[in-house]
């Protein structure tokens, strides 16, 4: 039953993570894109988040962006800051998640103040390294 319970909070804390990151985006998106040209595409609004958006949010680009041109992509960063800090051990791999859920919520809310509506989640195989 505790177990139960945990589980569930942990879920609450995790949306309500993904919720503040999407409103930090959405305001985000605005302060960074106000004196930029519009975008001429999806791959374009990608690229910038992957660059610009990103280099100022965490201080470098994203290592990796891969599309299948059918609306997926896959943006890898090698050395996650917020992960960085964590060990490199196994033993946090469970916890990584919860550590993404406002990074999620941050690129969704970018995605959406730039007319994208997406569906942003996270991956970790192996630490600090996340897709």
């Amino acid at each position: 039953r505790a177990a139960e319970q945990g589980e569930g909070e942990n879920g609450r804390c995790t949306t309500k993570l993904e919720s503040m990151g999407f409103r930090v985006g959405q305001g985000l998106i605005e302060r960074f894109t106000k004196d930029t040209a519009r975008f001429k595409d999806e791959l374009d609004i990608m690229k910038f988040i992957c660059k610009d958006f990103w280099t100022t949010v965490f201080k470098k680009q994203i290592d990796n962006l891969r599309t299948n041109h059918q609306g997926i992509y896959v943006l890898q960063d090698n050395k996650f800051r917020l992960l960085t800090q964590m060990s490199a051990g196994k033993q946090y791999l469970e916890h990584a998640p919860k550590f993404l859920a406002f990074t999620c919520g941050l690129i969704r809310g970018g995605l959406s103040n730039l007319g994208i509506k997406s569906i942003v989640t996270a991956e970790v195989s192996s630490m600090p390294a996340c897709k």
